[in-house]
């Protein structure tokens, strides 16, 4: 059955319709009723093993001619817009009702196009029919099929949710509503504006994934038909497309879309790179078949004799796989494509595990080759056996071995199981998985600032590399690769997290910033009176770990946070020749154009390092009527401002840099970093000139208060002989100069005369600090004695 007859043509008076007055009244242009299905239609999910069928591996097809002529209407095939392959596609598993609802969508779509054209010629309807059949290829329901034809209807043409609601009923509405843009709202930069769609995009998928398998959908299909795009444009939609869809497409276990994004973002990035490769796999193509054929027939003959019944195919690397393996281990081409991979697709699970033992009684396998994703598997549900033999020639050969339903579940990913359609049934493992990672962007967008600083930690969530560790009752825990004893306290519950004391890997204590290794088994030690430190920011992986830390910081500190963010603020309009009070109706205006919901707001904004004083001193001088806010502001005005005070009690809104770890009497300044509040650097500090030069905005004058009330930290390193007692003479003359021992290191040179010692001390200030070294310099055996720097 058709939803519109194949000739349909579309014409009519367009409702809606961005086309100028002047483009033809009836598009004319022939719709393709398919968009080529991907080359790539089988491969490993792991990043440097992605494979496609030898046979498919091709560029993508040329893009079509448009007259280049700046007076030149482009001239457009007479023809119609077909639903035909669509209806084809939907009435293997929709039913007559569904169908007709779709139809009405694409009717409706029909219209609020009308007029509209791609930049390719063709008419704007085309897309929308695309998107739908890809999203037919798996199989989602009516509702989805019907978003995927609307969803651009909201962003391009004007469309009311309302009116979408009250014709296809809400959650239809929903899904196109999380798949519009925020194109009505003003943004202060282009990269706040991509941060809040995502955002959005994101949180409407923690409620339905279906709305990321349309948009994976809409960006397949956009990516496929982008020649016509300026370079720079395909420049930097392929490269969002690599940052942010190629990693969820991998995380919900999309491999296919994941694999052709890969390959399509590869070839607009880089297309000289992308068209030599892909000549030159066509012409090795023909070079190894005879040894492929050859691993065919000898797997297949030997599978048969053990009483398998198994489908056997070669595969070959993807463009970009290849690309990417001859970057990152700087290999020729002809090494990556010495590693041929094989697929072997066996009835039952029990079977897996006898084809892999078949095989290695076939050829040798290599040691340290074998990878069980079965027993433990992916992040993303993927499983199948993996191993690496010495075949035919002495060549490595890859296999992976894995049941239909796994190869299903590896090809289609989420979208062979998807949540919201079993909602009143068990779920399964991979849904679970899934279903816990969505709601973690819940909980991250709880626990966020802005959009901005919510895109950055879910990035870190999308690297497809993972580690496996147990907890102390065997349950296994799937991290990124990278991660630390913090990002597991945090993955098992925030609270954990934010006590965390100490940790035991394999029942051995390790520091917090261990990273942690495939099998560990992690314990963690609490306290209920410990605190996140900001120290950790610098070595969490996970996003949910960073966003809770961030949050913590900045609600349990925010009193701190506040008072300094007033002092920088009132030093600033000092500095200004202003009064350090701000009237009430000027107070008013400055939360409305700054979008803080209080003063307090500001000054904590302020006092973390996300608001510089000086440019909201610079607002306030211009809305009392002063110079224009929007002037010219120079980089070097926040040092110009009056000094910041450090007592050295200020909390961790004021810290010292562990890189020169200041000491009073020592020249300074402050650095105010996002989210963190002010380090103090010393002036001559090697990392904080670096910094300063990269952000010199960031940059304050702070100095020293009169009175200390504390203690600080300052490293010396001695050069000792070797002799019996130095080490006792050493500390017991710091204790004598009333300085406390913190840290004692010690390394030994190669012919073991010298030693150099290295001690963390606290002193007063630099008064304190010389007379200590005058002192341990007159004890025997020390040679020489300094303070050391970053």
């Amino acid at each position: 059955m058709n939803l519109i007859p194949a000739d349909l043509t579309l014409n009519g008076k367009p409702a809606r319709a961005k086309q100028p007055a002047t483009a033809p009244a009836a598009v004319t242009s022939t719709l393709t009723s398919n968009a080529p299905s991907t080359a790539i239609t089988s491969g490993n999910n792991a990043g440097d093993s992605t494979a496609s069928t030898i046979a498919a591996s091709v560029p993508p097809p040329a893009p079509p001619v448009i007259s280049s002529s700046p007076l030149a209407t482009p001239t457009l095939t007479a023809g119609v817009a077909s639903v035909t392959h669509l209806t084809e596609k939907l009435s293997e598993y929709m039913n007559a009702a569904d169908l007709k609802k779709v139809k009405e969508a694409y009717r409706f779509s029909d219209e609020m196009h009308l007029g509209q054209v791609r930049k390719s010629g063709e008419p704007y309807i085309s897309h929308p029919i695309a998107v739908a059949e890809i999203c037919a290829d798996w199989k989602l329901d009516a509702q989805a099929i019907m978003a995927a034809l609307l969803h651009d209807v909201m962003e391009d043409q004007d469309v009311k949710k309302d009116e979408l609601i009250e014709r296809f009923g809400a959650p239809v509405a929903n899904l196109v509503d999380g798949l519009s843009k925020l194109d009505k709202i003003e943004f202060q930069s282009q990269i706040e504006a991509q941060a809040e769609n995502f955002r959005k995009m994101l949180l409407a998928m923690a409620s339905d994934v279906r709305v990321i398998l349309i948009k994976l959908a809409d960006r397949l299909h956009n990516m496929r038909t982008m020649e016509v795009m300026a370079p720079n444009k395909k420049a930097r939609i392929s490269r969002e497309t690599m940052e942010v869809y190629v990693p969820i497409a991998h995380r919900l276990g999309l491999n296919n879309i994941y694999r052709e994004l890969q390959d399509l973002s590869f070839s607009h990035l880089y297309p000289l790179r992308y068209r030599t490769l892909a000549k030159a796999v066509k012409a090795a193509r023909g070079n190894r078949r005879e040894v492929v054929t050859k691993i065919l027939e000898s797997v297949k003959n030997t599978l048969g004799v053990a009483g398998i019944e198994a489908e056997v195919y070669g595969r070959e690397k993807t463009l970009f796989g290849i690309y990417k393996k001859m970057r990152n281990k700087h290999l020729s081409f002809s090494q990556v494509l010495d590693v041929y991979g094989f697929r072997v697709v066996v009835d039952t699970f029990p079977n897996c595990y006898v084809a892999l033992g078949t095989l290695h009684s076939l050829y040798k396998p290599m040691p340290g080759k074998f990878k069980d994703y079965i027993a433990i598997r992916k992040l993303n549900g993927y499983q199948s056996l993996h191993t690496t033999l010495i075949g035919p020639y002495g060549t490595p050969v890859e296999f992976q071995i894995r049941t239909q339903e796994m190869h299903r579940t590896a090809e289609s990913g989420v979208a062979a199981h998807w949540l919201y359609k079993n909602a009143d049934s068990n779920l399964s493992d991979m849904q679970q998985r899934t279903h816990a990672w969505l709601q973690s962007l819940l909980d991250i967008q709880q626990q966020t600032g802005d959009s901005a600083e919510f895109l950055e930690h879910v990035k870190v969530d999308l690297f497809p590399d993972s580690v496996y560790v147990f907890t102390p009752k065997s349950k296994i825990i799937a991290l990124p690769r990278g991660a630390t004893p913090i990002d597991f306290a945090y993955s098992i519950h925030t609270g954990i997290g934010d006590h965390t004391v100490s940790a035991m890997i394999n029942h051995e204590p390790v520091s917090l910033r261990t990273e942690l290794r495939n099998g560990d088994i992690v314990e963690i030690v609490t306290d209920s009176n410990s605190r996140p430190s900001p120290s950790w920011l610098s070595f969490v992986r996970t996003g949910k770990a960073r966003s809770a830390i961030r949050h913590h910081l900045r609600t349990i500190n925010l009193p701190e946070s506040i008072t300094l963010g007033e002092q920088l603020l009132a030093q600033a309009l000092t500095s200004l020749g202003m009064s350090a009070l701000l009237e009430e109706h000027l107070t008013e205006r400055l939360l409305n154009e700054s979008s803080a919901k209080s003063l307090d707001e500001l000054y904590a904004d302020i006092g973390i390092g996300k608001r510089m004083a000086a440019l909201v001193a610079r607002h306030i001088f211009g809305l009392r009527g002063g110079e224009s806010a929007s002037a010219p502001i120079d980089h070097n005005s926040a040092t110009e401002l009056d000094p910041v005070t450090i007592c050295g009690s200020e909390g961790v809104s004021v810290q010292l840099a562990p890189c020169c770890l200041p000491i009073p009497g020592d020249s300074i300044i402050g650095q105010l970093r996002r989210d963190q509040g002010l380090l103090v650097h010393t002036t001559d500090c090697t990392i904080a000139k670096r910094q300063k030069t990269k952000e010199p905005d960031r940059w304050i004058a702070v100095k020293w208060g009169t009175e200390m009330n504390r203690r600080f930290d300052c490293r010396i390193k001695l050069l000792i002989n070797n002799e019996k007692g130095i080490l006792a003479r050493v500390a017991a003359e710091i204790g004598e100069s009333d300085a406390n021992i913190t840290y004692v290191g010690m390394d030994e040179d190669k012919d073991n005369v010298l030693h150099q010692l290295r001690f963390t001390i606290q002193v007063k200030d630099r008064v304190h600090l010389a007379g200590l070294l005058r002192n341990v310099r007159r004890v025997n055996g020390v040679n020489r004695i300094l303070r050391e720097r970053s």
